[in-house]
């Protein structure tokens, strides 16, 4: 890539470390190339970037309007107290929903495009961010799975994937964003429940991906058994070496994925130590990434 910019792929079939620039007053040439470097490697680090709610905000609205502008992902509360890990904090919950594997807003009517996602404090172990690459993974299947996947779709529900994992959503009805900045009950709509196809070609790149995770259920046409032993195979299938890639954040680290293409999921860390994240979740397309309905 020409001017500052140092794109080094990461040692695995997708990412990219990225470094010389800085986001905050990224040129428009400039993002231009780096653009072009997150449709290549899906996955982007910038590391030390240490930017203000502001300047995440305004750079994510570089690759596409805003389907919110900012969100805590942080087991930190407005006092400085920790959140209960016992069950009874619904954003914990949340927060340990999402350490299964999942593409973002899958259950929304539009499927995010991506995300620009930052650390400002992060636990002593623990707490890393996982990517798994579904294009690869696609790819990789033998001829005849991907014949039997293409034209197969799945249901996508919150609800469900939380429900799934022993954590009621009932409470979180008709909430969104608190003023915190929490995803406080964000995504568990009364709506029609999305169906999405299990192959669904990249709107800009023109290949074929995997959109499965914690949230799909159901694959229309199958049993329910059926359904969930392939949804099983897939994930399993897909989030293993080399298609696989976990992040070890430092305070000020910020990273941009396209979740059209991966998939993502947290991983545990001791939860009587702080962790705080912020993400700015980048809208999709309507013409590309919104929902089926029965």
């Amino acid at each position: 890539m020409g001017g500052q910019i140092k794109v080094e792929p990461l040692n695995v079939v997708f990412g990219a470390r990225v470094s010389g620039v800085k986001l905050s007053s990224i040129s428009d040439t400039d993002f231009e190339e780096l653009y072009q470097a997150w449709l290549e490697y899906g996955l982007l680090i910038c590391e030390a970037q240490f930017l203000s709610h502001c300047e995440q905000i305004e750079f994510a609205r570089r690759f596409g309007e805003l389907e919110f502008e900012l969100a805590a992902l942080s087991n930190v509360l407005e006092d400085g107290k920790l959140r209960c890990d016992d069950g009874s904090d619904d954003v914990m919950n949340i927060l340990k929903g999402n350490m299964d594997w999942h593409h973002d807003s899958t259950y929304m009517p539009i499927q995010a495009k991506g995300a620009v996602f930052s650390a400002e404090i992060v636990p002593s172990e623990g707490g890393e961010t996982g990517f798994a690459d579904m294009r690869a993974a696609y790819s990789a299947l033998d001829p005849k799975i991907q014949k039997k996947l293409m034209g197969l779709r799945a249901y996508h529900s919150l609800h469900y994937s939380q429900k799934k994992l022993g954590y009621a959503s009932q409470s979180l009805k008709g909430k969104g964003i608190n003023d915190d900045g929490d995803l406080d009950g964000y995504g568990f709509h009364d709506g029609p429940v999305s169906i999405r196809p299990l192959v669904k070609e990249h709107p800009e790149t023109g290949c074929p991906n995997l959109i499965i995770g914690r949230h799909a259920y159901n694959v229309i046409g199958l049993s329910e058994k059926e359904s969930s032993e392939l949804l099983e195979y897939l994930k399993v299938f897909s989030c293993r070496p080399p298609r696989v890639y976990h992040h070890q954040w430092q305070p000020g680290d910020t990273v941009v994925w396209d979740n059209r293409r991966l998939m993502h999921q947290a991983t545990p860390w001791p939860t009587d130590q702080a962790r705080v994240m912020w993400h700015s979740r980048i809208a999709g397309d309507p013409e590309t990434e919104s929902a089926l309905y029965d």
